[in-house]
């Protein structure tokens, strides 16, 4: 496998949050550079604002429009607009929901192209966003339309801590509804799959959460737990190391969670409340299944300190530093080649 760089593409987010502030403290990392080699597909007008607004006026970056013309030894500028944009931080916009729309849309269109290796994510507002040519609840939504469509899940990591979700952004009265015996196992085998592909751990241990209470208490707290994520933890167990359901106010507050590689989570809130509890200033989102490496940072647009330059860039600069993609290109080697890989192992 080489060792040189990764091109790391960054969309911008929403220009009115605190995602180019975030970006930027990264960018100012000594050795940024011998790491990895940054691509902000912004605008040259957007990131002098920050710049001057942040006092970082020493912070230097190389303006493209061809992104053939990347320069490694440099923080990389891909001009996705020219215009003057009226940035009003602290505010949900319109015009924020339009460049950060333009933003992504280059991002991955470079990303499809392989002119960089893998994408991060700048949070957006998911309400401005919309518009009549960006028609996507997220990003996760959009790079699935773009990326390959297949079923898609949303994993928070953050060093040992790895929490994936059921489902993710549906009310709570329809999350019952949307789990199924062959949904659980779906998702299983998905979560498996990217825990040995993309974070190199060859036998994960995964625990699975239930859905009710004391999950479901056999059958006292209603009857899914036992009628749809048990079988659904059967149907994909085979003779791999994934147990549940468990309830998950005991499995949290004893720190029961330490003992396993992955965790399951039925919805939205039952994941995130413990994992950003335990891990929100250093959290990561990972979108597995994607054909791509796509990483963002574990917050959002955090309007309220817009413009303050109190933001801190610990998650962003973990996303940034994730190793997904070479352990997913090393993963793929070993795999084509398993006699080779043993060969080499035993010599040594």
């Amino acid at each position: 496998m080489s060792d040189q760089k990764l091109v790391v593409g960054v969309s911008q987010g929403d220009i009115n949050g605190i995602g180019l502030e975030v970006i930027l403290k990264t960018f100012l990392e000594p050795g940024i550079n011998e790491i990895c080699t940054p691509v902000l597909f912004s605008s040259q007008k957007t990131v002098s604002y920050y710049r001057k607004v942040m006092g970082i006026e020493e912070f230097n970056f190389h303006p493209l429009r061809d992104l053939s013309q990347i320069n490694n030894k440099k923080v990389n500028v891909f001009i996705c607009y020219e215009e003057e944009v009226n940035i009003e931080m602290g505010k949900a916009s319109d015009v924020g929901g339009k460049y950060a729309a333009i933003s992504l849309e280059k991002a991955t269109e470079a990303l499809m192209a392989n002119k960089i290796d893998v994408l991060v994510t700048a949070p957006i507002n998911k309400h401005t966003i919309k518009n009549e040519g960006f028609n996507f609840i997220g990003h996760t939504d959009y790079l699935a339309k773009k990326l390959n469509g297949t079923p898609l899940m949303v994993m928070c990591t953050n060093s040992g801590l790895r929490v994936a979700l059921a489902t993710d952004h549906v009310p709570l009265k329809d999350v019952a509804a949307k789990l199924t015996v062959e949904s659980i196992a779906e998702k299983i085998n998905m979560f498996y799959t990217s825990l040995v592909r993309d974070f190199g751990i060859r036998k994960p241990r995964i625990a699975v959460l239930g859905l009710n209470p004391h999950a479901s208490d056999n059958g006292t707290i209603g009857d899914e737990d036992l009628t749809i994520v048990k079988p659904g933890i059967d149907k994909a167990r085979g003779d791999r190391m994934i147990y549940g359901p468990y309830s998950a106010d005991g499995f949290f507050g004893s720190a029961n969670y330490k003992q396993f590689d992955g965790i399951l989570a039925m919805y939205h809130d039952q994941g995130l409340i413990p994992f950003k509890t335990l891990a929100f200033s250093e959290g990561v989102n990972y979108t597995a299944g994607l054909s791509h490496v796509r990483t963002s940072p574990d917050h959002g647009t955090a309007f309220e300190i817009a413009g303050k330059n109190t933001a801190s860039e610990h998650s962003f600069k973990n996303a940034l530093y994730m190793d997904i993609y070479k352990n997913r290109k090393l993963h793929s080697e070993v795999t084509a080649n398993p006699l080779q890989h043993n060969t080499i192992k035993k010599e040594r």
